[in-house]
């Protein structure tokens, strides 16, 4: 069975969206939700659906495992590298996510990339667990090829 990471983005819709909040009061977005707003600080904060497309900003690979245990992999072994980008979405927010490309050459600054929902680890159940990540438009992933 899958199952998303957290409640952090609409899926299994057929075009999921991220969530985010926004702010009833002074209009902030933030990525995720959260309970206060970060500008003004009142507890008016609403669930909205945030763009599917955006830009590059930064990026960088990650080619060492984070501490272990990784994924649910106790020695590491399981690790492959990784994108992790800075996106802006439109002009409503920008969101730290994973890429679902890695290849230094097919990265760029500025780059449009679009929302995809990959899959991350199984977990001890047996649970395909899914996650965000941002892919470069009209790219296949490594699980799509």
């Amino acid at each position: 069975m899958q199952q998303p990471i957290a409640n952090v983005f609409t899926w299994p819709a057929d075009d999921p969206q991220l969530l985010g909040g926004q702010c009833k009061d002074c209009g902030a977005v933030t990525f995720p939700v959260q309970t206060r707003c970060p500008r003004c600080g009142t507890e008016s904060m609403a669930e909205i659906p945030l763009p599917r497309r955006g830009t590059l900003v930064s990026w960088t690979t990650q080619e060492f495992p984070p501490s272990v245990p990784y994924r649910g992999d106790p020695t590491g072994e399981s690790f492959e590298p990784f994108g992790i980008g800075l996106v802006q979405l439109d002009d409503v927010v920008r969101v730290e996510s994973r890429l679902a490309e890695c290849d230094p050459q097919k990265l760029d600054f500025g780059m449009d990339v679009e929302l995809r929902i990959v899959p991350f680890y199984v977990d001890n159940d047996g649970n395909e667990i899914m996650t965000f990540a941002f892919a470069p438009v009209g790219a296949q992933t490594s699980e799509e090829r």
